[in-house]
């Protein structure tokens, strides 16, 4: 077959073999990453799993946008309206009620309106779950994972997030919270630290508004950026809807997120194992997302049920598996370590 040589100026498709074999080496890292993590998963006894991508909620985060769909009933009935997961996360803890002591997946996710390059709006998320066990043991999980798969040869620096805010930003962050209980404290405190640190004072902004500015601005840029990566635990309380708080310090939660070079792995947390406290917090959390957004997610009914049959203390996380390969093959772009985009750009 004779090919007709593209005209330097035309933008080559994805499937074009020279497009193609310019990402044929990280594609292969891709392949070498999953087949690496099946192994490391297998010889620690856990089990792999499957659920359905499409959910009656789709998750709880306030600020993340869902793809909506409506089943239709083959029998005459009325449709139902569906949604594609942003995380496996409910149907694995339900396994977890189920009695399953250690459960991973490799779920393809969706989140709609992201798109950068280090998001996509479908992407591979890995993520497992362990009962009885707590955050020092996925920390462990991590290191691990991050040598086997040649993004960090040494084990990640430990850092709490209100370490991270006195080294980087020269303030104790827990004094602005003004109640330790409140999913929505008085930001007034914290847009005082932003104005001393150069910020403007912005009208209307909430508590984690002003902490995300601050967080972009002056501790983001100094995450695992020695060689090694850094693992950022203990967060604000009202920053962790489906973890449980520490006992030593009700203040924060247990929770921990995973960066190198910059760019955020993983999250994490010790399971919130409590119905009514998980009610609690995920109606403050649709209100808000109704509030900023103009829409609500429903309440997976059958998520709170397991929590009342009994969920186990457990703990789970949540890793971007595409920004692992991008590390591991050296590459900026997510599109680099895709076998083919979602909707190609006109």
């Amino acid at each position: 077959m004779t090919r007709v040589p593209a005209s330097p100026s035309a933008a080559r498709p994805w499937w074009h073999p020279d497009a193609l074999a310019e990402r044929l080496p990280h594609l292969h890292t891709r392949a070498r990453v999953i087949a690496d993590l099946r192994r490391f998963f297998a010889e620690r006894d856990f089990l792999e799993v499957e659920t359905p991508c499409l959910q009656t909620a789709p998750g709880m985060e306030t600020h993340l946008q869902a793809f909506a769909t409506d089943l239709t009933d083959p029998f005459g009935g009325p449709s139902r309206r569906l949604y594609l997961h942003t995380s496996p996360e409910f149907a694995m803890k339900k396994l977890l009620a189920g009695g399953l002591p250690r459960i991973f997946q490799l779920a393809r996710v969706w989140r709609n309106g992201e798109r950068s390059p280090t998001h996509n709006p479908e992407f591979t998320m890995l993520e497992w779950y362990r009962a009885g066990a707590g955050l020092a043991d996925l920390m462990d999980d991590c290191d691990a994972i991050l040598a086997l798969t040649g993004v960090a040869a040494e084990p990640a620096e430990r850092l709490s997030v209100n370490e991270a805010f006195r080294r980087w930003a020269g303030f104790d962050l827990l004094a602005t919270v003004d109640d330790p209980d409140s999913p929505d404290p008085d930001p007034r405190p914290l847009q005082a630290e932003a104005v001393r640190l150069g910020h403007d004072a912005r009208p209307g902004e909430r508590w984690e508004d002003v902490f995300f500015r601050l967080m972009f601005a002056h501790i983001d840029p100094n995450l695992g950026m020695d060689g090694r990566a850094t693992i950022l635990h203990s967060w604000p309380a009202c920053m962790a809807a489906l973890a449980r708080r520490d006992p030593a310090d009700p203040r924060v939660a247990e929770r921990f997120e995973i960066y190198k070079d910059g760019v955020e792995l993983a999250n994490a947390f010790a399971e919130l194992t409590d119905p009514a406290e998980q009610r609690r917090r995920y109606e403050h959390d649709m209100a808000l997302k109704e509030r900023l957004y103009g829409e609500r997610w429903p309440v997976d009914e059958d998520f709170l049920a397991a929590l009342e049959f009994g969920l186990p203390d457990s703990a789970g996380i949540a890793l971007g598996l595409d920004r692992l390969v991008m590390l591991a093959a050296g590459v900026r772009e997510i599109d680099q370590v895709l076998w083919a985009p979602v909707c190609p750009q006109p």
